[in-house]
């Protein structure tokens, strides 16, 4: 199924709306089955996995506010800051999201991972 451009980064700003707002069930029903999240701090396959690290996100971001968004075709760039209070502060970010089927088949986040990598042994929230 062809997706258009304009439905495309409508699909990523409602997907960030609804992390920023903390519903986690809106976020699911955005999610592909076979979804893959690509982070600087490691990989998760599968709807279950990544929605759990995405439960784990939203718990610990004050705030998420989106800067700017672009599509071509089945693909959304997203640019957005992230605040998680202290220690870690803002964290500005950007994902590439490639659709299948009018859902987020995968998600590939950049970001600076050094004030992360602390927790990432212990824990994957920050993917």
């Amino acid at each position: 199924m062809t997706i258009s451009t304009e439905t495309t980064v409508n699909l990523a700003k409602v997907y960030y709306q609804a992390m920023g707002n903390k519903d986690t069930a809106s976020v699911a029903a955005l999610l592909h089955s076979d979804v893959h999240l690509i982070g600087p701090l490691g990989e998760l396959a599968g709807k279950e996995k990544v929605l759990q690290a995405v439960t784990e996100f939203t718990a610990l971001l004050k705030s998420l506010c989106v800067h700017a968004s672009f599509s071509s075709k089945d693909q959304a760039m997203v640019n957005y800051d992230v605040d998680f209070g202290q220690p870690f502060g803002i964290c500005r970010t950007a994902s590439l999201i490639t659709f299948q089927d009018n859902l987020i088949a995968r998600l590939e986040l950049f970001y600076d991972a050094r004030p992360f990598e602390k927790n990432a042994a212990k824990d994957a929230t920050y993917l």
